[in-house]
């Protein structure tokens, strides 16, 4: 869940310019733009590196600016030939989840999803990592963390967070070794803080190295582009809002 450092400090000191409340007619349900659209939206629910629904989150929904869904129809148009489609996993996220993801990083004895999604990073370097950060460009609505699942397979349940007992390690080199998941095999789940989420990791198998390329360069293709350090990251190009934050709920 990188995020870019953008303004922090004035943020953390309460001047937040470029800070907006309201949902502009521009930024659109994604889902009513791309209909097959399958959705997995973690932070409205538990199985993600908090472990509980996040604020601002009140329902499963993708909204993204109206550009940024109409780039992501032009990939699914081009994966469904080939009987693949997208997944989201985050689309635009509220300010106030971005500061709850701050609380939760500056609370240092919440771990309980360590297990899964940060094994082998200290929960105390999570900032100085650039895993957590104060803004988000998913804020700014043209920001998408996403997937390629078959269209034959129906959605698999991700695995429910657990509050005891062993969590599957984002970092398993198979995907039986990791939480359930309908997504081709990239090499690590969605939101792992670890060296192997890099787009261009080279301890993967040709398998998960294809699958990430062919993410990558449909992506491309539509106008988004990856952030290296996150292989389900991507952000269009010529964003609409690219210096507004923006803080509605998801509802």
């Amino acid at each position: 869940m990188r995020v870019a450092l953008l303004a922090g400090a004035l943020f953390l000191l309460g001047c937040s310019p470029g800070i907006a409340g309201g949902r502009p007619a521009g930024i659109v349900d994604a889902s009513t733009v791309v209909p097959d659209l399958r959705l997995d939206m973690r932070y409205a629910g538990a199985h993600n590196f908090i472990g509980r629904p996040i604020a601002g989150y009140r329902a499963a929904k993708c909204y993204l600016s109206k550009r940024a869904a109409e780039a992501l129809k032009r990939v699914q148009d081009e994966l469904r030939p080939q009987g693949l489609g997208l997944k989201v996993y985050d689309c635009y996220r509220p300010q106030r989840a971005v500061n709850d993801f701050v609380r939760w990083g500056k609370d240092l004895a919440d771990q309980k999803m360590k297990a899964e999604f940060y094994p082998n990073v200290d929960k105390r370097r999570l900032f100085r990592s650039g895993y957590i950060a104060s803004r988000s460009g998913h804020s700014r609505a043209s920001t998408v963390d996403l997937t390629i699942v078959p269209l034959s397979a129906p959605p698999e349940l991700a695995q429910p967070a657990k509050t005891a007992g062993p969590l599957a390690s984002c970092e398993g080199k198979t995907k039986a070794d990791r939480a359930p998941d309908d997504s081709l095999d990239m090499g690590t789940s969605f939101d792992c803080f670890s060296k192997r989420s890099h787009t261009n990791f080279v301890g993967l198998t040709p398998e998960q190295k294809a699958n990430r390329k062919l993410l990558k360069s449909a992506m491309a293709r539509a106008g988004f582009r990856n952030l290296a350090t996150e292989w389900w990251h991507y952000t269009l190009r010529g964003e609409p809002y690219p210096k507004t934050y923006f803080d509605f709920p998801v509802e």
